[in-house]
């Protein structure tokens, strides 16, 4: 059973639902399939956001071991297992680990030695992990292993529209795709079952709607679980040769061909609704794209015929098969990619993405969805079961993101930029990659590449014995010890030469203030070992390394030209660690209240531009700056930002 009252979020609509009178509300109630589970003895109803329906799903499953990396969307996955462990007393091992790999290889290994186990991550981070990822699949599981990589269609907070159903089909492991926060919970539990009914890992794959909407959720007792660990010695399958790698294949083979005959014929999740409905035109969708579709045909009192498919990969084919030959044309509503249009193997009657009928990128809002679905209605003559939708024109006023008030992250940018504004400033994923704004932020790619392009310009801009530009990376706490340690011990011992400045806020502050191997303690609080930054610098072979508070501007732009004129010197690397404690987690208690001087403020915007804090404003005339008090943090750094002198102490 599934269930249907599905609040999601979807503020970029709202417009759109209120004028349209295709959405008239956000809550939906689905066809009379996904009814909600009566209530029992040991059910209740909570209302959940969907990523804590996944983390419920996997106590409910009995799972002793969660690992994770922090990131949108996935991140509260993993908090509520935590907040579960602690108000239940449950005994479950929890962990966010340093990064996506090494939290995939520490909950693979507790399936291997027969425990239920999951690990989290962004669909991003499973880039991180794949390497592990596809040798797993290979010599596959004995506990249950459910791998949650949640998806950014949009993308709202992410590098890439990285779609992890494809990358399941080349991996060639199985992905369930849920639609509602309480299919999300009975997915995992599923997940379970599959990964131990045939020895594999299994993907749950949500999407950022399903993962931070809400909606009520039926629940149920905890399957309490204490499976004694026992590793079975198997080394033709747990460090198996390439011979044995062959054979394992061939196993992994047979399993998907098992896996896709259940999905065929015994899956609940996978369901056909209007089926005798006779009509030219029917739809194949899953994930939130099914829910929207469904509100979509309720609100319009147009029952089309509709097969929701949350078993992906492998993909049922008999049951799709069979649906799209019953109509003229297909249309197949799925995000962000083209997962299951992919795998039909005849397309002639097919529309979607190859056709152009579904866009080739972004999110799938209801507005997107109502124009898709009128446009395949128009050309197989249904046009008068979905009119066209006249759209009020909007304007909204576009306010680009930027760094807190008091952040560090300003006054480090700040000063790597009036130390050497010629230089190049490469960076990397977190807060300060809003450095960009201050143009102290040059290049972006993925974690722990602001040290490894900076290793790579300052190597090319050596080959041609030209004057080298001053080449400053910068890096986060936590991407340093995610990603960054192989990035810098590479650049050092290939004679590599630049300055690095690792941005310290004590935290994983983007994700919401998750420990860092520098912390001390774990997620659920207990106390582990600290690690120190500047030893692990130095143990990468660096010699120059120092640490600044990077509140005290003068003294970091005279930090980074010594560090600059020791690369020069030297051909080697500098490291600055610039430490300040994020101030949403720990404001200063150093205060220093400021005003600005107005006939000394000529509105050069050079403040707004370089310093960029949200507490500096343009009056109403535009021609003069003043502090927005109620913003403030009386961090002062705006004092040492202003080249007239403007900005005083109050």
């Amino acid at each position: 059973m599934h269930h249907s009252e599905f609040i999601v979020n979807i503020a970029p609509s709202l417009i759109f639902l209120f004028f349209s009178g295709v959405f008239r509300h956000i809550i939906w109630t689905m066809n009379d399939r996904i009814k909600l589970q009566s209530l029992t003895a040991t059910t209740q109803h909570k209302i959940l956001m969907g990523n804590s329906a996944i983390a419920r799903g996997l106590i409910e499953s009995g799972c002793e071991v969660m690992t994770a990396y922090p990131g949108t969307p996935s991140t509260e996955i993993f908090e509520e297992v935590v907040r579960y462990k602690k108000e239940l007393g449950l005994n479950i091992y929890t962990e966010w680990s340093i990064n996506e790999k090494i939290a995939f290889d520490i909950a693979y290994a507790a399936a291997i030695a027969g425990k239920r186990s999951a690990v989290s991550m962004k669909q991003v981070g499973l880039n991180v992990a794949s390497d592990s990822l596809m040798s797993a699949v290979y010599t596959g599981t004995v506990g249950g292993f459910v791998v949650i990589s949640c998806d950014d269609p949009g993308p709202h907070s992410s590098q890439t529209e990285q779609d992890t159903r494809l990358f399941s089909i080349f991996a060639k492991i199985p992905v369930l795709d849920p639609s509602t926060p309480q299919e999300a919970l009975e997915l995992t539990k599923y997940a379970y079952e599959i990964s131990e009914r045939y020895n594999i890992p299994v993907i749950v794959r949500p999407v950022t709607r399903l993962c931070h909407g809400s909606a009520p959720v039926s629940i149920s007792e905890l399957a309490i679980t204490n499976r004694e660990a026992k590793f079975k010695k198997d080394p033709a399958r747990w460090a198996a040769t390439p011979s044995f790698r062959l054979k394992l294949h061939k196993e992994l083979e047979d399993k998907l061909i098992k896996i896709r005959e259940e999905f065929n014929s015994n899956c609940n999740f996978n369901f056909i609704i209007n089926e005798n409905i006779k009509l030219p035109l029917g739809i194949i969708c899953s994930g939130v794209a099914y829910a929207t579709v469904s509100d979509i045909l309720n609100e319009a009192d147009t029952p089309l015929p509709i097969l929701k498919i949350a078993t992906v990969h492998p993909l049922p084919l008999k049951l799709v098969e069979d649906f799209t030959c019953k109509f003229s044309k297909v249309l197949v509503v799925e995000e962000p990619d083209r997962a299951i249009e992919i795998q039909i193997r005849d397309r002639r009657n097919v529309l979607g993405r190859e056709t152009g009928h579904i866009p080739s990128a972004g999110e799938l809002l209801p507005e997107v969805v109502y124009e898709s679905l009128r446009r395949a209605a128009e050309e197989t003559k249904c046009e008068k079961l979905l009119p066209q939708q006249q759209l009020p024109e909007l304007s909204i006023d576009f306010v680009r993101p930027t760094l807190c008030p008091g952040c560090g992250h300003r006054a480090s940018f700040f000063s790597i930029r009036k130390a050497k504004a010629n230089g190049i400033f490469p960076s990397d994923i977190g807060c300060y990659t809003l450095g960009i704004n201050m143009k102290s932020v040059d290049t972006v790619l993925d974690m722990g590449a602001g040290i490894t392009i900076a290793d790579g310009l300052a190597k090319a801009y050596a080959k041609d014995n030209s004057n080298i530009p001053p080449i400053i990376a910068t890096i986060g706490d936590s991407t340093f010890f995610h990603a960054g340690i192989p990035g810098l011990l590479n650049a050092h011992v290939t004679g590599s030469a630049f300055v690095l400045v690792i941005l310290d806020n004590s935290i994983v502050a983007m994700t919401g203030f998750q420990p860092t191997a520098e912390s001390g303690r774990q997620a659920d609080g207990r106390e582990v070992p600290k690690v120190s930054i500047e030893s692990v610098v130095r143990a990468c072979g660096i010699e120059f390394v120092e640490e600044i508070d990077p509140y005290k501007i003068n003294d970091f732009v005279e930090l980074v030209k010594k560090a600059h004129n020791h690369v020069k010197l030297n051909s080697k690397i500098a490291v600055i660690v610039a430490r300040r404690p994020c101030a949403l987690l720990e404001p200063s208690t150093e205060r220093l209240r400021v005003k600005v001087i107005g006939e000394k403020c000529n509105g050069c915007e050079y403040c707004l531009k370089y310093c960029e804090c949200p507490a500096l404003k343009f009056n109403s005339s535009g021609d003069k700056v003043f502090v927005e008090d109620s913003l403030c943090t009386e961090c002062g750094v705006c004092i040492d930002c202003c080249p007239l002198e403007a900005i005083v102490e109050a």
